[in-house]
């Protein structure tokens, strides 16, 4: 008990010392897990909690895994789904033949050995990715790429390295019973975490569950991790992970409800376990048996962070226009290990010297420990200064205001890939923004340590949309003067108070002539305000800049191959004019360009036009 709870009080600890200093929680635990191992303190052992260690171990990494893939929408993945569909193959691939040809020729190792550790060291993870993306706030296309590596690569990756394990290296039943035993678990996996979606799933609509009662939803949810798990397991070791994945990207795309606070629940016991489990795998890091391979494992290091690492990144980003060149540099320069291969080396390293097998129990753990402590130092512990250096964290939305004006504008814009954060204190309000999916910070938004908390010193754009023009000129101004932000805008309720917000330099929005405007629209352009009002459904307009290279140069004639069918261009925009474009009208870099058309196409239209931001 004492041991158990020196270790839950200090992954807390940490993880608040993380959020204040802004670094991804996992390089703390990995420390405190060294100093309270035995090359240290010496309070955790690997016989500290014995048989019970896989148990422990599987359970968190399913919960891990679940609430990760939870998390993975359809619409995230699709975005993002070229890139995240290469990582999880083809770079992956080279990962794994990479790895092991690269701990063949520099540690020595058996082929069994070199193929083990190279499918183990193809996992990334959330345990790791989480962690980094809590600190760096990439463009989501981003984000969803290296959420939907880790999950599907630590689910692959484990069975795979079990089933090299049990076929080539204690067997050496060959490659064709490989393959049919990996696809038997991974099979196995599926099944098992359809069948508990679907359980789950009914009785959460059924009359045993009444729809406000929330905390019935959330250990129910709970339950389809572990039962997925569990059951796949009893089947087959290392399925329940695929079980568990598959679980939670089912659940998290149907329509359940008390969603939001399901996937906070979710989150908050991730965090527990995780701080947990990786802690105790971190106090198991052999120092030895990493010393012992000297230079070899060093040279190992160099090449999955110098050479594959990058390699698959570029492959992955390669031909997509979406993805920064900056943004390639962050997927390639971010692949910390983590837990999946720290627990199945460890397990395997135990079963390898009960064997009788020393050597390949310790070169296999020192291996695997070395690269997971080298990617979690570096790429881990420096991922935020990597991001401030490639400039890949988008300038935020911040919205001072949660009813329903500013719930609504914040759609729009979530709608178009930003990131809005919305601060608010009303209580019922609050609650009501949260439902609706929305990232809110609580706290009065013309207070100056609100604003700070929510980081409006990283926003690109401020927007008030309170109901009272007081708090709204106040906030804008501290927007503006204090944190330095240039494009504020302002909800004015009333039209007098239009020149208090043009004195100071923000941008009012007359709410009584914007109902004119709109009303005025309706009675003379019913059609075209109609189509404006329901934009983001199936239509849109949007204005880009030009910064695609092949673009400039060209007339709007000659680009009509490089707008899809559905959109057109309205207007160009150049030096403050705007004008319709004929056909003859030639397109330079910098160009503004507003399209207008089907959703769909409107948005291929700016990625082609405008690929970088």
């Amino acid at each position: 008990m004492p041991v158990i709870a020196t270790i839950l009080v200090s992954g807390l600890a940490v993880q608040l010392l993380a959020h204040r200093l802004r670094v991804p929680s996992v390089i703390f635990y990995l420390a405190i897990g060294v100093v309270l191992g035995p090359e240290v303190l010496g309070i955790v052992t690997l016989e500290t909690f014995g048989s019970g260690l896989e148990i422990i171990v599987g359970l968190s990494v399913a919960v891990i895994v679940f609430e990760g893939a939870f998390a993975l929408e359809l619409d995230r993945i699709r975005r993002a789904s070229t890139v995240s569909l290469r990582l999880v193959t083809v770079s992956a691939l080279v990962m794994f033949i990479g790895t092991a040809v690269a701990v063949r020729t520099f540690e020595g190792a058996s082929w069994e050995i070199a193929l083990l550790i190279g499918a183990l060291l193809v996992a990334t993870g959330p345990t790791v990715i989480t962690p980094i993306l809590d600190v760096v706030r990439v463009r989501d296309h981003v984000a969803t790429a290296l959420e939907t590596e880790g999950i599907i690569n630590d689910v692959t990756a484990a069975i795979v390295a079990v089933v090299i394990f049990e076929t080539l290296l204690l067997d050496d039943l060959g490659i064709q019973a490989t393959i049919g035993a990996f696809l038997q678990r991974f099979g196995v996996g599926v099944a098992a975490g359809v069948l508990a979606t679907a359980s789950i799933y009914l009785l959460l609509e059924s009359d045993l569950v009444p729809e406000r009662d929330v905390q019935a939803s959330q250990f129910l949810v709970l339950a389809a991790a572990v039962g997925s798990f569990a059951a796949a397991e009893v089947v087959a070791a290392e399925a329940g992970i695929a079980a568990a994945a598959t679980s939670g990207m089912l659940l998290g795309n149907l329509d359940i409800d008390n969603r939001e606070e399901i996937e906070r629940f979710a989150q908050n016991t991730t965090l527990i376990v995780l701080s947990f489990v990786f802690i105790s795998l971190a106090a198991l890091i052999d120092v030895a048996a990493i010393r012992s391979l000297g230079l070899g494992a060093v040279a190992l290091v160099a090449v999955i962070m110098l050479v594959l690492r990058p390699l698959g990144a570029f492959i992955a980003t390669a031909g997509v226009e979406r993805f920064t060149r900056a943004e390639r540099l962050f997927i390639a320069s971010v692949g910390p290990r983590g837990i999946i291969p720290a627990s199945v080396a460890t397990l395997f390293a135990i079963e390898l010297e009960l064997a009788g097998n020393l050597a390949a129990g310790q070169l296999l753990v020192g291996t695997v420990f070395a690269v997971i402590f080298a990617t979690v130092a570096i790429e881990a512990g420096l991922a935020r200064q990597i991001g401030d250096t490639l400039g890949v964290t988008p300038m935020r939305t911040i919205i001072v205001g949660g009813g329903r004006v500013g719930r609504a504008l914040a759609t729009r814009l979530e709608n178009r890939g930003e990131y809005v954060v919305i601060v608010e204190r009303d209580g019922d309000e609050l609650k009501r923004t949260r439902a609706d999916g929305f990232t809110v910070y609580e706290g009065d938004g013309s207070d100056a340590e609100t604003l700070h908390g929510a980081r409006v010193d990283e926003a690109k754009r401020f927007v008030a949309t309170t109901a009272d023009d007081d708090i709204n000129l106040l906030a804008c101004q501290l927007a503006k003067t204090k944190f330095g932000v240039d494009a504020v805008y302002a909800r004015v309720n009333d039209p007098t108070n239009v020149d208090a917000f043009e004195s100071v330099g923000v941008t009012p929005i007359d709410s009584a002539t914007a109902t004119a405007v709109a009303i005025d629209d309706e009675i003379e352009r019913p059609a075209l305000a109609h189509w404006m009002n329901e934009l983001g459904d199936d239509h849109d307009v949007q204005e880009v800049a030009v910064t695609a290279g092949g673009i400039a140069g060209k007339t709007i004639r000659d680009l009509n191959s490089e707008i899809p069918d559905g959109a057109f261009v309205a207007v160009v925009s150049r030096d403050g004019e705007n004008h319709v474009p004929s056909a003859d009208r030639v397109i330079e870099r910098g160009d503004h360009v507003t399209f207008v058309g089907d959703a769909d196409a409107v948005r291929k239209a700016m990625n082609r036009f405008h690929p970088h931001d």
